[in-house]
């Protein structure tokens, strides 16, 4: 991964165990990433009928805690200095 996070449906609970802890934080959903991540299963049920889209969607509440999202480290260091150094600027 470069330049962004994902959202991992781990329904059967292993993606700890084959995930390197030390490159990417595993964060809980905030609820914008929830709205995010209802939106693009919902796109893509709607552009390829995809019979798992439909099922996590008629199930989505549930299917939340299936759901983890991965965010490198290096990309969310340079988040908070962009929002720190974007702040400073306000500042002046």
């Amino acid at each position: 991964m470069s330049g962004g996070f994902a959202f991992v449906y781990d329904v059967k609970g292993n993606f700890l165990s084959n995930c390197n802890l030390e490159m990417v934080d595993l964060d809980p959903l905030s609820k914008e990433d929830i709205w995010h991540l209802q939106d693009m299963i919902l796109r893509h049920y709607t552009y390829t009928g995809s019979s798992v889209a439909k099922f996590v969607l008629d199930d989505f509440e549930n299917q939340l805690k299936n759901f983890i999202k991965v965010f490198p480290k290096d990309y969310k260091r340079v988040l908070s200095e962009a929002k720190v150094a974007q702040a400073e600027v306000i500042k002046k």
